[in-house]
């Protein structure tokens, strides 16, 4: 993806993303309300399409529903179960259902003036009063509020009296206060990517409503801001919140978020252009690259994976539901970048009537049932994507796809927030999913993944033998509360983030390398801040020393390696490295087969085994785990059950029982190959090759497959160090792939340093092409490839030499 800073963006958009397209005349307000009205409810010709009558009937019937609790509040209530005055959710859904009977009223329900009272009674009662307002949720004033008055007021249109759109006017800019004189502050560490998208898609709104120009041009200038790619060297405003060259999306600082806040942010400016047709025109160029790059290679069969998901991986709606809403920014997109149309089919069908849009409904169905689009996805058959800047890796060949997450100095380990993610100690220290095509992910991953399967043993974690307590277990709240300590931690306080919601690690090294279709991660597993600062932390304030050990992935074709050394409990615990978890039905016919090193067949209760096999037999899949090294795995199946609100406090107290699959080692070192959809036969004859461990220690982890031709390496330390033909200066990542020609490909996984290299040993070698800050040159006994990485930020540089 192209790199552009914030302030370069405003040069390079076009003009006419920033000005009226109107000469002479301003803004064309009317049609942008106009716009926003369709956008919301449809039109009578949009309307009157077949595809929306489950859309329009759940409309109306959420509507009267409203109604019916806005007939029997009491006291202190505007709908009934709604209490007000110190619980700003109840606030913000008041809000919230007075906009879903403002739908309501565009599809033939005379409910505005009902409406235009409540507006009047809430502000009056409980928004109005600054001085009363803003407790709980930033979010919910400076955001959500005003999302759900200022479409309202769109869509009541002149039944709302102009001193009551003042009023809301003045009051939503005063609640604005993490920006500056009641307007969005750059500066402001609140206003950035997602949110930054939402608080100003709401002022270009309240701009037309208001007919002030100035307000609606500095609204889109301010979001034209979250279209410019993040350059780390180069931060503008000191935001990290964003896209990035590599198709990373982070949101709070140093989350990996595209799953969340990332598919928010696309749909936040998919409809600010849908706003502003007609009115000014945006480049849809890099919206395009967004899907593109960012999305398609997480979302496997129509689910979105779970390592970009951050806390909302603890919800019930997540998976399919996500990929709805990519559904519908691609099918409006659609109109502006035709070639996302053959996308839209390729994607499972989904369920429209929740997309937020009528129209957007009509337009997904028309590329559905056009036989001449044909199908076709964004991801290549074979696929590894680094998102290095995110610390995530994604590899993809038909049948299955591999999701990685990993941590670093830069990344945050997990986040937890709100009480949601309860228990996500693990889920950024080399976690991995491996889903498999044809399954129904929701039984396999989900929610209902993270509720059974124990949060110390997610597959690919390694952990101490220890327990955790949440934060509600330790504090009696959702965060940890001392505004008097020097740190000042409040609920949304920059300690309370770094120490509690999302801390990073501690190490640098956390990347790899990616060369065609093939890939290398690597991971020096640290402890997170809150335990590296536990000198200046409050006495009560509770840190968790972790594990440690290093690590490699290494991304194949039939399979991927996992290489750990170096695995150490720290304090005198005990670790467990987690080779596998997965859960099934309790019904399921799961099967464990394996063969020892001996030859004999594997039972439960025996262990030093070659090989293992998880196969079952109600959804016809089956994972092969291969070892590498001798070493002892335990591995059984045991049933679970746990309620969902385990993981989160809102979620139901829904119980969920499954048969949960486990595989783990206490060594101090481990070798083996997950193997997707394997078989007995194809597990047996790893014994033979073509899988050769070159390498696993602290200082370097390597592989080769003859098969392939590949060689592979993470050198973790300063120095010299050799795998196969390659002598690698490290810290770096490298792998070969040799043939008629041979290839090369080396990043710096650390992002500090300035050049990398590698030597091949052997015959001199004649450089035949490579990207630009690569350069080759013959050295006694090789040759020798270097690598300007400044800058860089983890990405992978090949050369092709004869």
């Amino acid at each position: 993806m192209p790199q552009f800073s914030r302030r370069q963006v405003l040069s390079l958009l076009p003009a006419a993303f920033l000005f009226p397209t109107t000469k002479g005349t301003g803004f064309d307000h009317a049609r942008l309300l106009a716009n926003t009205v369709e956008m919301l409810a449809g039109t009578p010709e949009i309307n009157a399409r077949p595809e929306l009558a489950a859309k329009l009937a759940a409309m109306l019937n959420t509507a009267r529903q409203r109604l019916t609790l806005l007939d029997r509040a009491g006291e202190g209530e505007l709908f009934q179960g709604l209490k007000l005055g110190t619980d700003d959710v109840n606030l913000r859904l008041s809000f919230q259902y007075l906009y879903e009977m403002a739908l309501g009223t565009r599809n033939g329900l005379a409910l505005g003036e009902r409406i235009v009272d409540g507006l009047r009674r809430l502000h009056d009662g409980y928004y109005g009063d600054q001085s009363r307002g803003y407790y709980g949720n930033w979010h919910n004033w400076e955001i959500a509020i005003s999302t759900h008055v200022s479409r309202t007021f769109a869509l009541l249109g002149d039944v709302v009296p102009p001193e009551l759109r003042s009023a809301y006017a003045a009051s939503m800019d005063a609640y604005l206060r993490n920006g500056k004189n009641g307007d969005v502050d750059l500066d402001s560490r609140f206003h950035t990517g997602a949110n930054l998208a939402d608080i100003t898609a709401n002022r270009i709104l309240q701009g037309a409503l208001a007919g002030d120009d100035a307000r609606i041009a500095k609204a889109i200038a301010d979001q034209a801001t979250v279209f410019a790619t993040i350059d780390p060297y180069n931060l503008r405003h000191g935001v990290t919140d964003g896209y990035y060259a590599d198709g990373s999306f982070i949101q709070h600082h140093s989350v990996a978020y595209t799953g969340s806040y990332g598919r928010i942010l696309l749909t936040r400016v998919v409809q600010t252009i849908k706003m502003l047709a007609g009115v000014t025109e945006i480049d849809t160029g890099l919206v395009y690259r967004w899907i593109a790059d960012g999305f398609a290679p997480l979302i496997f069969e129509g689910w979105m994976m779970e390592i970009v998901k951050g806390r909302a991986a603890s919800r019930t709606t997540t998976g399919y539901t996500d990929v709805a809403v990519i559904a519908e920014a691609a099918a409006d997109l659609a109109e502006h970048r035709p070639e996302l149309k053959s996308y839209v089919k390729h994607l499972p069908a989904v369920d429209p009537t929740a997309f937020v849009s009528p129209g957007s409904i009509a337009r997904y169905a028309a590329i559905r049932a056009d036989a001449t689009v044909p199908a076709r996805d964004l991801n290549p058959a074979a696929r590894t994507v680094a998102f290095n800047a995110m610390d995530r890796t994604v590899h993809r060949r038909p049948g299955y796809a591999f999701a990685l997450a990993r941590n670093s100095e830069r990344i945050s380990k997990y986040e937890y927030m709100s009480g949601e993610n309860l228990m996500p100690w693990f889920q950024g220290e080399g976690a991995y999913y491996l889903y498999l095509a044809g399954e129904d992910q929701r039984e396999v991953f989900g929610v209902d993944y993270y509720t059974t399967v124990s949060p110390y043993r997610l597959a690919g974690v390694t952990a101490p033998v220890e327990e955790r307590r949440t934060v509600p277990e330790l504090y009696g709240r959702l965060w940890y509360d001392n505004p008097g300590h020097p740190l000042n931690f409040t609920s949304s306080s920059e300690s309370q983030n770094a120490y509690v919601y999302f801390p990073r690690g501690g190490h640098a090294f956390s990347g790899g390398a990616t060369l065609d279709a093939y890939g290398v991660a690597g991971m020096v597993q640290s402890d997170d801040a809150a335990y590296l600062a536990r000198g200046i932390l409050p006495a009560d304030f509770v840190t968790y020393r972790n594990a440690a050990a290093t690590k490699s992935w290494f991304m194949l074709d039939d399979e991927i390696v996992v290489l750990a050394a170096g695995v150490d409990g720290q304090g005198g615990r005990q670790a467990v490295t987690t080779i596998d978890s997965r859960i099934a039905a309790p019904s399921d016919p799961v099967t464990l087969t394996g063969e020892l090193w001996d030859g004999g067949a594997w039972q439960p209760g025996t262990s030093e085994q070659r090989w293992l096999r998880y196969a079952n037999g109600a959804r016809r899949t089956s994972v092969g785990y291969a070892f590498l090294s001798r070493g002892t795995v335990t591995a059984g199946l045991e049933t679970v059950t746990r309620s969902r609100r385990t993981v989160r406090t809102a979620n139901p107290d829904t119980s969920v029982t499954k048969a949960v699959f486990t595989a783990s080692s206490g060594a101090a070192s481990l070798a083996y190959a997950l193997v997707p959809n394997a078989s007995e036969a194809a597990l047996g004859a790893y014994a033979g090759g073509p899988l050769t461990v070159l390498a696993n220690d602290r200082d370097i982890q390597a592989i080769k497959h003859t098969g392939l031709g590949i060689v592979a390496a993470n050198v973790f330390t300063s120095g010299p160090r050799h795998a196969e033909r390659l002598l690698v200066d490290g810290p770096a990542s490298v792998l070969m792939k040799t043939g008629e020609r041979t290839r090369i490909a080396l990043s710096d996984p650390t992002m500090k340093q300035d050049r990398v290299s590698v030597v091949l040993l052997g015959r001199a070698r004649r450089l035949v092409e490579a990207d630009d800050g690569v350069s080759v040159r013959r050295v006694p006994g090789g040759t020798l490839i270097q690598v300007e990485t400044r800058h860089a930020y983890g990405r992978s540089f090949a050369a092709t030499l004869a």
